[in-house]
């Protein structure tokens, strides 16, 4: 069985955490949490649970620990960088038994093409947990977030839910 017949059999829609980590976002302020939450809607997917969260590697762990029921991905965005408060990556990394290094490595590329070399200090990443599931960390910003859903994971999101399932 090819890739695309993979593809096939992994289309349908897929319960979504949608992860806002920020020290200074509210819900009303949370654009890029609205953007992920308007594009799996557009997409066909399910908002099965949305939380805002200080960038606390305990509190992002303990959600990827006991995500909500009929949650089969986490998209987290924000706490992807180097400064001093950015912990989320090791946090994400920390929980996470298969990573996905093709994720970080493309959404670095595609970066790339878009800020330059800045995109160096992005620590995206993915992969999937002990638990069966599928998680994405991506940078906080509006454009940053675009990219990551449209380019990496609206396109490939039902195939590794699927896949991590099997």
């Amino acid at each position: 069985m090819g890739h695309k017949d993979h593809k096939e059999k992994a289309r349908g829609p897929v319960g979504v955490l949608v992860m806002t980590v920020s020290d200074t976002r509210t819900e009303e302020t949370d654009e890029s949490g609205a953007l992920i939450k308007a594009l799996l809607a557009e997409a066909g997917h399910e908002v099965a649970g949305y939380e805002i969260m200080p960038d606390e590697p305990s509190l992002v762990a303990k959600a990827l620990a006991a995500p909500p029921a009929g949650v089969s991905a986490a998209i987290i965005n924000g706490g992807t960088g180097i400064s001093k408060r950015d912990s989320t990556f090791d946090a994400v990394r920390s929980a996470l038994s298969k990573e996905l290094p093709g994720f970080g490595e493309l959404f670095r590329m595609l970066s790339y093409e878009q800020i330059g070399a800045a995109a160096i200090m992005s620590r995206a990443t993915a992969g999937i947990t002990t638990s069966g599931l599928a998680v994405f960390s991506i940078p906080g910003s509006i454009h940053a977030v675009r990219l990551a859903m449209e380019k990496i994971i609206l396109p490939e999101l039902s195939h590794i839910v699927w896949e991590a399932g099997r």
